[in-house]
Order: structure tokens, then C-alpha cells, then sequence
């Protein structure tokens, strides 16, 4: 209606358009298309720059234009007159402003698509893992949890979501929906999705191991037929949580774009975007934390010596890592020592006298019972010595005192920095409830061990430097120069006999 007015049409593109039709508009995803036929529901012709061509409706969102703000264009007509709002909003034959149309299809689309996402996972915990249950000859229950995680979670999650949404959600007025409460109320159990993304590799995996048999693909497609679902592949449907969840800050974002700031909902609609922004920041948080377990174990298993429990039993993550000097009772006996600390805990390992790339296991101190006392420069009236760049780690329950010199100044803030970020990091765990499995962290020593054993030599070797390198520190402030993270030697090779035997060979000197 508004094309046939004479109103000049924009839409954005969703989705990028590929096409090798020459009578096919090809665009890209956030592109706008002035739009000049739409009479056709299906295809629409539409125009970008001198390019003119067909294009899915589908893959387009209408617009008003691109260059101005929504709420506060105008409609323009032929002739170069412009329409105001009110008349602009009859034509679009709800009594809405454009603005407010625009946020009825992003209501009705969250709706939609979260309807379908509901019947997904009925789709699968039904369809698929009800009736592998019945096959105690095919699967396991171990082999079940691989394949499908915790999606049985999910989908009860998701169906509480759901009515909470439609319970909000204003069938007569969709545009005066207020939804984004209902992100809020739930941003914390949608973190159930961090166990699901972490294991979807591992499900993968297991799939593509049994797939590799007819049986299992001729079962998986029977249960798909039985439950009269779409024709994708049971590693399609197990892909949708992972999608789903990636997707929320995108539609928030489009939604929060169409609401004004007078709307009852915007405040909600914004804390909501973030609050969903950060649920997908601490899934990829936690599968980074996962992915350096694997790191921590071999780099346990590069020391010698190692004594008591393997450090993931309490930990997992190296918070930092550097050279300190250890003055310990009674005789204030100092130590150069390298130490790591991690949460929970501070390593401290010995270098070999001779190959500096070999460290040795000494001690380690539980960061849970300790204190950080910054000591100033000159002498230290517990240890009777003079003191520089110093601190001292305090246990409140012994009145044990460990006193810990840096060579410099900024050696010693970062310490101090490093020691707050480890409490801080630990309280963040237990709010977020963020655990390693028991299984994980026997499989990540066993691969340790796997590799150890192949022949590779128990010294700190290439690996291990690349992981300390690669550790950024992020909650370390920036402005701040990264300690440099001492490189260890290779070792030396043999010396070369070659100048030996040339000595000898006196007959042939000048």
C-alpha cells in the first residue's frame, strides 16, 4: 500500500542473498533495499545502487529509512510533500506508527521462533532420547549424556520461558508487549546452557563414532520418522541450543532499536540485552576455562616430583605466573622461587641448577585461608631483615607468614593485583555455580599421562610455554606491561668435536 502511495520503501536485509541469477537482487545481511514491487508475498523487486533485481520477502525486515531516525522520519510522497506521523500510521491500517509496527513483528517473531524451539526439544527428548532408553542393547546412559547433555534441563527451562513470555505477551496490542522481564526472571537458569555448548563437541564426536555403523543410522532415522519430524540429521537438531542461545542479544537488540524510550518496556528491554549479552560472554568464559584444564594437566605433568593432589582437584585456572624470593622462618632463609598461582592455590617450584628448563615441586599454599599484607620498603620487624618491593601472605586460622620479595616495584603490584583477582575469580565461581566435572578432570590427566608417555621428555617443554604466553591476564589492568614470562632454556647441546680433531691434525699447520 505504501509503494502504490508513492512512499519510498526501505528494507534491511536479514540474511545474505547469494544468487547467480542474473534477474536476482544478491545482498548481504544488514544491507538496505529500497523496495518497488511488492505485490508478489513471496518475491519482491528491489533496488541497491544501480542494481535491480528479484529477492526473497523473507529475507527482509521493512524499514523506514536508513539515514534518520525512525520515530522521527517522515513519510515522503511524490513531488517531494511529506506526510506527518499520523497519516503515515493510517496507512499502515493498524492505527500504529511505523516504529511501533516494526516492534509487533519483532514480538510476534520472539514468540514464534521460541514456540518452535519448544517443539524442537520436545521433538528430541521424545522422538530420540525416550526411545534410546528403550535400547539398553544400543546405548548406555553414559553414552546418552554425551550425545544429548543436559537438553532435558533445557527443555523444561525453555517451557517455563515460554509461558512466562505468553503470559506478558499483549495479543490485542502486540507492540505493547512488555517482555523483557521475562529475559530478566530467567538470566540465570538460561547459564544451564554453559554445560550443554562445553559438551556439544564431545556429542559430536560420539555421533559421528556410532553413525559410522548402519544400525545406529538406521534407528536415529526411524525415531526421526516415528515423531514425524523435519528431515535434518539428529547432529542438526542437537546444533539448535546452541544457536538459540547465541541468539537472544540479536533479537533483544532489534527489539530494544524498535521500542521508545517512553515505552514501559525500554528499561526492561535494555538491562535484558545486557543481561543476555553477559549469559553468552560466561558460556564462552566457562568453554575457555574447559579448554585449559587440558593445559593445566600437562603442565603438571611437565614437574618433577610432584607430590599430594594434581592441582585440578581445586582448581582451574592459572591466574599468574612469575620469579619471587621466598624468606621463610627461622633463620629468614631466602629462596628463589618460581611460583603460579592458580585459583584456590599458589604453586611454588624449584629451577634445576643446571637445565633451567626442568622445575621441581616444592610446596603450595591454599589461597582460601590466606590474607595479602603489603609490606613498605626498610626492615620487617616479624623477620628482623631489611625488606624491598615485598608482601606477605597471612593465614588467619595458624598465624602462618610467608614473606615474598620481587626484584621490582611493578613486579610486586602486579602480585598484589593478581592475589585480587584470584578472590574476586573464586567468588565469581560460586555465584555462577561454575564447576569441573569429576570426569573431566580424570580425562584430562589421563591425556596428560597419554602424552607423557609417548616419549616426550618430563621437562617444561614448548607447550607449556605457549599456554603461560598465552595467558593474558584480562582482569589485569591495562595500562599496566604484561610481566615478561621468563623463556627457559633449551637445553645444551653436546659440544662439537670438530676443532679437537682439527688440533690434531698438526702436520697440515702452517
Amino acid at each position: 500500500q505504501l509503494i502504490s502511495d508513492g512512499s519510498v520503501v526501505y528494507a534491511e536485509a536479514l540474511w545474505d542473498h547469494v544468487t547467480m541469477d542474473d534477474q536476482e537482487l544478491g545482498f548481504k545481511a544488514g544491507d538496505v533495499i529500497e523496495v518497488m514491487d511488492a505485490t508478489n508475498k513471496e518475491w519482491w523487486w528491489g533496488r541497491i545502487l544501480d542494481s535491480e533485481g528479484w529477492f526473497p520477502a523473507s529475507f527482509v525486515r521493512l524499514r523506514v529509512n536508513q539515514d534518520e531516525p525512525m520515530e522521527d522520519y517522515p513519510l515522503k510522497v511524490e513531488g517531494g510533500k511529506e506526510d506527518d506521523s499520523s497519516s503515515g500510521a493510517r496507512r499502515f491500517g493498524m492505527g500504529q506508527t511505523t516504529k511501533d509496527q516494526m516492534r509487533t513483528n519483532v514480538i510476534n517473531e520472539i514468540i514464534s521462533t521460541e514456540r518452535d524451539y519448544i517443539k524442537h526439544l520436545k521433538d528430541i527428548c521424545e522422538g530420540y532420547i525416550k526411545q534410546c532408553r528403550k535400547r539398553a542393547d544400543m546405548f548406555t546412559e553414559e553414552q546418552l549424556k554425551t550425545i544429548f547433555g543436559n537438553i532435558e534441563d533445557i527443555y523444561r527451562c525453555q517451557k517455563k520461558f515460554v509461558k512466562a513470555l505468553e503470559k506478558k505477551f499483549n495479543k490485542d496490542h502486540p507492540h505493547l508487549s512488555e517482555v523483557g522481564s521475562c529475559f530478566l526472571e530467567y538470566q540465570t537458569e538460561f547459564q544451564i546452557y554453559s554445560e550443554y555448548c562445553n559438551n556439544h563437541p564431545n556429542a559430536c564426536m560420539e555421533l559421528s563414532r556410532l553413525t559410522k555403523v548402519n544400525k545406529y543410522v538406521y534407528f536415529f532415522e526411524a525415531c526421526r520418522l516415528l515423531q514425524k519430524m523435519i528431515d535434518i540429521s539428529l547432529d542438526g537438531f542437537l546444533l539448535t541450543p546452541v544457536q538459540k542461545i547465541c541468539k537472544y542479544p540479536l533479537q533483544l537488540a532489534e527489539l530494544l532499536k524498535y521500542t521508545n524510550p517512553q515505552h514501559r518496556d525500554f528499561k526492561d528491554v535494555e538491562a535484558a540485552l545486557n543481561a543476555m549479552k553477559n549469559v553468552a560472554r560466561l558460556i564462552n568464559e566457562r568453554k575457555r576455562r574447559l579448554e585449559n584444564i587440558d593445559k593445566i594437566a600437562q603442565w603438571q605433568s611437565s614437574i618433577e616430583d610432584w607430590e599430594g593432589e594434581d592441582v585440578l582437584v581445586r582448581s582451574s585456572e592459572l591466574i599468574y605466573s612469575g620469579e619471587l624470593t621466598k624468606i621463610s622462618h627461622p633463620q629468614a632463609k631466602s629462596q628463589q622461587r618460581m611460583f603460579f598461582l592458580f585459583d584456590h592455590q599458589l604453586v611454588c617450584c624449584k629451577k634445576d641448577l643446571l637445565r633451567r628448563d626442568i622445575l621441581y615441586y616444592k610446596s603450595r599454599i591454599n589461597m582460601d585461608d590466606m590474607e595479602i599484607l603489603d609490606v613498605e620498603d626498610g626492615k620487617d620487624k616479624d623477620f628482623n631483615i631489611s625488606v624491598k618491593n615485598a608482601f606477605k601472605l597471612h593465614c588467619r586460622d595458624t598465624e602462618e607468614v610467608h614473606l615474598f620479595c620481587a626484584k621490582k616495584p611493578e613486579q610486586k603490584q602486579r602480585w598484589l593485583k593478581a592475589f585480587e583477582n584470584e578472590r574476586r575469580q573464586v567468588q565469581l565461581d560460586q555465584e555462577t555455580g561454575f564447576s569441573i566435572t569429576e570426569v573431566q578432570k580424570k580425562q584430562a590427566m589421563l591425556n596428560a599421562s597419554k602424552q607423557h608417555h609417548t616419549g616426550k621428555p618430563k621437562a617444561v617443554t614448548r607447550p607449556y610455554y605457549d599456554f603461560l604466553m598465552r595467558q593474558k591476564h584480562p582482569t589485569l589492568p591495562t595500562m599496566v606491561p604484561q610481566q615478561q614470562v621468563f623463556m627457559l632454556a633449551e637445553p645444551k647441546r653436546k659440544p662439537s668435536n670438530f676443532w679437537q680433531n682439527i688440533s690434531r691434525l698438526t702436520p697440515f699447520r702452517k
